[in-house]
């Protein structure tokens, strides 16, 4: 499979030159070249598979033969070692827990699956690979687990000051071997903007092979599509209308799960469920697309004001608005809202939501009231207890903590505080 850029001004590439570049020269994200649906018999015996054959035929098309299918196999293996439960709330609404890997995070999958595809690629080689991260809550950490100790790749991880939960912080900063956490003076845009400009730096590049492990790189994007055909072969004997609420920063999820829908999946509709970070939402009532700055609110790795994959799904359905707009509705909530979902969705349901998977809820609730046959999936993508001040302080019930919790919160931070592009570009070139 090859690749190219939507900024459509850099050489088409392979998968393996995607990953390892992370963006394309002119700075646009890589797309594959087409898109191959899976035979109709996949669906119609999808019921009959395990996560890892669903898996396999669902992402070969998009790496092969940069990676042979013995090795596509035996990645797919050591990346799903943990289930994708679905919950169902009630005859209308489920939720897909997808918080069961090592950091208790949806980015699990990916940030898995890519560091193996990368040390993979890089087995022969001998000069070190840089991923630049930047994260509003949990990639940093998924991609810190993902990568630890993978020979010849170093880590670098950008994530705001005071802006990702405590236990996220830990997550990312208390590694240590090939794991740097860099905290920078301001909000996640600012890191994802130093990022990109790092990609771009010949100052840098010419010296540092930098990689991305953001959901810009195909290798940590695509995977995501994995969870919407697990989530379909549990629901769809039962369900004919399954809808996918997915709370929405950087829009890379929501953008697998079309993937999926172009492979042929039977889902009908998606929803975007934003919270004050409404960007998309305003652009399908408005047909303006205004990027601003993001604005901090309870479910921060939704707090994103120029969602960098956004592009990839205006590709996916070739710049037509009207056409994305009858496979896509978006909502947004504030703070309040959401505590309130917390509250309702713990109080009728007894199920404990983070406050990512409250906006999805809501989602749900109002796309139900346009469309009741459907059944609306939301998307839990973080464990709760990553939220602990949240969550407790709402529903007012103390949560036990898991282990993959408990092995992080009593360790100390390690960070390297910086405040500016050149900052960053100093560490880059003096490591």
């Amino acid at each position: 499979m090859n690749y190219y850029s939507l900024n459509r001004e850099a050489p088409n590439t392979t998968f393996e030159k995607a990953v390892i570049k992370g963006l394309a020269p002119d700075r646009g994200l890589y797309f594959p070249e087409h898109i191959t649906p899976l035979h109709p018999s996949f669906f119609e015996t999808i019921g009959d598979k395990s996560n890892s054959d669903i898996a396999f035929e669902a992402i070969k098309q998009f790496v092969s033969p940069e990676i042979p299918e013995a090795v596509l196999k035996k990645i797919i293996e050591e990346t799903l070692t943990f289930d994708f439960p679905i919950i169902p709330l009630n005859d209308n609404i489920s939720t897909l827990e997808l918080f069961h890997g090592p950091t208790m995070a949806f980015k699990d999958v990916g940030a898995r699956f890519m560091a193996r595809c990368l040390g993979y690629f890089n087995q022969n080689n001998t000069n070190e690979v840089t991923v630049l991260v930047a994260t509003s809550g949990d990639t940093g950490g998924a991609v810190a687990n993902g990568f630890l100790g993978v020979e010849g790749v170093n880590v670098v991880i950008l994530y705001p000051s005071g802006k990702v939960s405590d236990i996220q912080e830990k997550q990312l900063t208390t590694l240590g071997q090939n794991i740097t956490a860099l905290e920078v003076d301001g909000v996640f845009d600012d890191c994802q903007d130093m990022v990109k400009k790092a990609f771009l730096d010949e100052s840098i590049t010419q010296k540092t092979q930098l990689t991305s492990a953001n959901s810009i790189n195909v290798a940590r994007w695509l995977p995501q599509l994995f969870y919407f055909m697990f989530a379909y072969r549990e629901l769809h004997k039962k369900h004919n209308n399954i809808v996918f609420s997915i709370p929405s920063g950087n829009f890379g999820n929501i953008c697998a799960g079309m993937m999926a829908q172009k492979l042929g999946l039977p889902v009908n509709h998606f929803i975007a469920s934003n919270n004050a970070n409404n960007v998309v939402t305003n652009y399908l009532k408005t047909k303006n697309y205004s990027p601003r700055p993001s604005v901090p609110t309870i479910s921060n790795a939704m707090d994103v004001g120029n969602p960098s994959n956004f592009i990839r799904i205006q590709e996916i359905y070739n710049n037509n608005f009207d056409q994305l707009k009858t496979n896509l509705s978006s909502f947004s909530y504030t703070d309040a809202q959401t505590k309130e979902a917390l509250l309702e969705i713990y109080e009728q349901f007894n199920y404990v939501a983070d406050p990512h998977g409250a906006v999805g809820y809501l989602g749900c609730k109002d796309y139900l009231k346009t469309d009741n046959s459907a059944h609306c999936v939301f998307l839990e993508t973080a464990h709760p207890t990553k939220f602990l001040d949240v969550v407790e302080g709402v529903i007012k019930t103390q949560l036990k903590l898991p282990p993959q919790i408990k092995a992080v919160i009593d360790k100390d931070k390690v960070a390297i505080k910086i405040s500016s592009y050149q900052d960053l570009k100093d560490f880059l070139q003096n490591r």
